[in-house]
């Protein structure tokens, strides 16, 4: 180990550095990049990594990608190509059972030689729109790993500087939309570069032995800030349960999620014992790279928030190390291979929404009420006249819970999520697609309570070419919880219908694979809404009101759960709303 001591300033100095190196890697992946995906919805990650594999700095794009990197490289050591690295060489892998979050999650790794010794590597990953799976971008109900489409484990896309041409043209085979593809890749090429040449940068200002004495400093000060926040949790184990809609195929099998967390300490284990057996779909969780990195993301988010830190705790080894997970072999969070793994993500954000639930006794000032713990991922894809493929990938948006002081925020990815929306001018510009609606769901109410549930959204795309659709979301029947008093929110569901019937609409399932569709056909997703946070009774009788005035709430639901009367001028009748209240106080 490194015993060097690095001055405080130097080391903040290096601090900011490495967090603006990880951060302008992430900048010329999403603004290089060709699908929307990536340079629109910013589904990546990228960052620097020592010769053991620790995280050194992670760009803060999506929690998803922050923390799974690491379990690439463990993959990559187990098959690399050569088994050596070199200068000049390039990894590309994607491998669920080799460390990979997800199939279409393809990483790119370069090996930073500083003097002609290996001392790192620089490295991303993003989400690729279509790697040739039995069905266009997404896939859900096939039956084993190989059908998720091209496995890369540890293959050199350059090797000693050389372009591999015959890898280049199997991908060109292999998707439906190799053209962005390849381009993305390259992006992803081109970004680990500049970690490599701002690395190098670095460690010609400060010598090795510094800039690693400082690394080692920083990730000891990120584990000893995350041990410090743990001990203010009372020991014990905090239990939640919820349950997923279905595989993909079997419609009426609900599934379980158990989640446990033990406290001990200064150190959290998340156990998901009890959790569904592995499905015979696509809808399994890979556990190093995926499993792992929800959990710690769900105790970055309780423990570690910038808005609760006087200073922000860097994003690096350091906030993993004390968190371990446990999920049986042959669960839906560790499957045997060669079971399908792509249709992983709601999984992972009910994880935490249940970690959150279970320590909301012991921790009622930092967590939330239930969001709405899900994700709407969905491919729209269809054949041009001239033959080739479109593909397009949307993520779609959700709401939080209630908050201890504030309402959820409406409309928002949340818990693991935070990729952007796609712009409809985008959409319009570059696909034969139509955006109908996309707003605000009026159709059901949030969870009410002292501090209301985030409001979800309902969006309709219209395609205007026959293609597919396939759909990965959740909580079509597990309603997002309320807490402290606070009403649970609402499920979401899915409709299709073609634009010249809308009369005639069709409920789908939260999750559904390779749905035919024609021109004019519309997919309308309504998304959940949070629940609400504390006793809806104490919520200021005005900002009822003004709910109800912003079409947020109903003069009804005003009456029903909040007590607040208000006239047909929706005018504030402050006596009879303190008489009814009482009268709910008293029910309750």
């Amino acid at each position: 180990m490194n015993q060097t001591q690095v001055d405080p300033i130097t080391l903040q100095v290096i601090n900011g550095a490495l967090k603006t190196i990880a951060e302008e890697m992430g900048h010329i992946l999403y603004r290089m990049s060709f699908s929307s995906i990536i340079r629109e919805s910013q589904d990546l990650g990228a960052g620097l990594f020592d010769t053991n594999f620790q995280t050194i700095c992670e760009s803060e794009s999506t929690p998803m990608h922050i923390g799974s990197i690491p379990a690439y490289l463990r993959g990559i050591e187990q098959t690399l190509q050569g088994g050596e690295w070199h200068e000049g060489d390039v990894v590309i892998h994607n491998h669920p059972y080799y460390g990979s979050s997800h199939s279409p999650d393809l990483a790119v790794i370069i090996p930073v030689f500083y003097q002609g010794e290996l001392v790192g590597f620089s490295g991303n990953t993003a989400h690729h729109i279509d790697i040739g799976a039995a069905t266009p971008g997404l896939i859900i109900d096939v039956g084993d790993v190989y059908a998720e489409g091209m496995l890369l484990a540890g293959i050199k896309l350059y090797e000693k500087g050389v372009r591999n041409e015959a890898l280049a043209q199997m991908i060109t085979q292999n998707s439906r939309a190799s053209t962005q593809l390849l381009r993305d890749i390259d992006a992803q090429v081109a970004s680990a570069q500049l970690g490599v040449k701002r690395f190098k940068e670095l460690l010609d200002r400060y010598g090795k032995d510094t800039t690693f004495a400082a690394v080692d400093q920083l990730i000891d000060y990120s584990e000893s800030i995350l041990r410090q926040k743990i001990r203010e949790v009372p020991n014990g184990e905090y239990r939640a349960e919820g349950f997923l809609d279905d595989d993909g195929r079997n419609r009426e099998e609900r599934l379980p999620v158990v989640v446990t967390v033990k406290v001990e300490d200064d150190s959290i284990t998340v156990d998901l014992t009890g959790s569904a057996p592995q499905t015979p779909t696509a809808y399994n969780v890979p556990f190093e790279g995926s499993c792992k990195v929800a959990a710690y993301a769900a105790f970055r988010k309780l423990l570690l928030d910038t808005h609760t830190m006087d200073v922000p705790v860097p994003s690096n080894e350091g906030s993993f190390r004390p968190i371990k997970v446990v999920a049986p072999k042959g669960s839906i969070f560790n499957p045997v291979f060669p079971a399908a793994a792509e249709a992983r993500f709601t999984q992972c954000n009910r994880m935490i929404d249940l970690i959150i639930k279970a320590l909301a006794p012991v921790m009622p000032e930092r967590v939330i009420a239930g969001s709405s713990a899900s994700i709407s991922f969905a491919s729209y894809s269809g054949v041009k006249e001239d033959g080739d493929y479109w593909v397009f990938l949307e993520v779609n948006e959700g709401a939080y819970g209630g908050r201890p002081h504030s309402d959820g925020p409406d409309c928002i990815d949340n818990l693991m999520a935070n990729t952007r929306n796609n712009p409809i001018e985008d959409l319009g510009m570059h696909l034969p697609m139509i955006c109908d609606r996309y707003e605000l769901r009026d159709d059901v109410m949030p969870g009410a309570g002292k501090y209301r549930g985030g409001i979800g959204v309902v969006k309709a795309q219209r395609v205007l070419t026959p293609g597919f659709i396939t759909h990965e979301s959740e909580r079509h029947f597990d309603v997002p919880w309320g807490v402290f008093g606070g009403t649970d929110g609402a499920v979401g569901k899915t409709e299709i219908y073609n634009q010249a019937e809308p009369e005639r609409v069709t409920q789908m399932h939260s999750k559904f694979s390779g749905h035919a569709t024609q021109a004019g056909d519309v997919m309308a997703y309504y998304s959940p809404c949070g629940g609400g946070y504390g006793n809806p009774l104490e919520r200021p009788a005005e900002q009822v009101r003004e709910d109800v005035l912003d079409d947020f709430c109903t003069r009804e639901h005003a009456f029903e759960v909040y007590g607040v009367v208000l006239n047909e001028a929706l005018e504030l009748d402050m006596m009879a709303t303190l008489d009814r209240r009482e009268l709910l106080a008293r029910a309750g």
